[in-house]
């Protein structure tokens, strides 16, 4: 499933627009199979995902999950929340930071994961009751949260340059060049 790309877009494209060009044909064709597919879908979804490249396995589940998590503390905690109580893809999501090398992230997601386990997570989704207004509930959970978001946003553009430059030295997992 890889991007095809022409050489001369290659060597102009910023970081965000390469992260998108690599990205944004993987979740299109997620989104279509997954709406062709009624009722349980997991199956569909690991097929997709073993479709992928290392690279690009890595790619999906931290992007998904960054475009969830990043746009406010309650969406980092849900998000957060959600992936961890499926722990293949909360295990997928550090895995992956792990192939990119980013050990800062991957150190947050560890402190997150043991806030969230402290708090009371579920560990799976079978009566998952995580609730977005659980921080306005709840100050404890809030005062822990707060610095392990504003880290997330901080560390997060840092995290794009590491997947940025993995891409660039492994096209070859990303996207097929044309000249």
């Amino acid at each position: 499933m890889l991007v095809q790309l022409k050489q001369k877009d290659l060597d102009t494209l910023t970081d965000e627009a390469l992260l998108s060009a690599c990205f944004n044909p993987l979740i299109m064709e997620y989104k279509k199979r997954m709406s062709k597919q009624a009722g349980n879908s997991s199956g569909l979804k690991e097929i997709f995902y073993q479709e992928l490249t290392t690279g690009q396995k890595a790619l999906f589940v931290f992007r998904v999950y960054y475009d969830h998590a990043i746009e406010s503390e309650s969406e980092f905690y849900w998000w957060s929340s959600y992936y961890l109580a499926q722990t293949k893809i909360w295990s997928s999501i550090k895995v992956g930071i792990k192939h990119f090398e980013d050990p800062s992230m991957h150190l947050l997601l560890e402190e997150t994961e043991k806030v969230l386990r402290k708090n009371n997570c579920p560990a799976t989704l079978d009566g998952f009751s995580i609730s977005r207004e659980d921080l306005e509930r709840n100050t404890e959970l809030s005062t822990s949260i707060k610095p392990l978001y504003s880290r997330f946003k901080q560390d997060a553009p840092t995290t794009i340059k590491y997947i940025c430059q993995f891409i660039r030295n492994n096209r070859g997992d990303f996207f097929a060049l044309n000249y």
